[in-house]
């Protein structure tokens, strides 16, 4: 069996991808680099515009890590409590933190802080739609009137912030 010749990514597919983005109701368009969605290694770049909404997930399992490295532009990756308390506040790109590696179980969103923010995400696969990720309860459903509230408040939360609108409860 002949092996497959190299896959490259040219900066104007990057560049075309973040014009896609801007474009697109979510604000948001990825580029996938593993071949199909039950590869065990998840490899994709993500492009996303200020104003895109990532509701905070986990992944709940053992092996559900993940990678984010910054490509272009900045994003912030806010690692949270399980009461929608910020516990960790990373801002990626421009001299600051290149990439950062989320651990299993571990809620946490990101937000875009410029135009043609482009990330680079490797994570374990299978990629399963139904049972990749856990939502939290604490924040809004995508789509939801309380999202634009949300993407303003992530761009500014710090280490000790709650969610806007749902204050820690400790009898959870």
């Amino acid at each position: 069996m002949l092996n497959p010749p190299p896959r490259t990514i040219t900066q104007y597919a990057l560049e075309s991808l973040s014009r896609r983005a801007t474009s697109l109701p979510r604000g948001r368009a990825n580029l996938n680099v593993h071949p199909q969605l039950d590869d065990p290694v998840q490899r994709l770049f993500n492009a996303m515009e200020p104003g895109t909404y990532v509701r905070p997930h986990r992944h709940a399992r053992p092996d559900g890590w993940e990678l984010m490295m910054v490509v272009s532009g900045r994003f912030a990756i806010l690692l949270f409590d399980e009461h929608g308390q910020v516990t960790e506040r990373f801002d990626l790109g421009e001299n600051a933190i290149a990439a950062v590696e989320i651990p299993p179980f571990t809620w946490h969103s990101v937000v875009s802080l410029l135009p043609a923010t482009v990330m680079f995400e490797v994570k374990p696969g299978p990629y399963l739609p139904l049972s990749d990720k856990d939502f939290a309860h604490w924040a809004p459903p995508e789509g939801d009137a309380e999202c634009g509230h949300f993407v303003e408040w992530y761009t500014a939360a710090r280490p000790g912030d709650t969610a806007p609108g749902f204050p820690v409860n400790s009898s959870d």
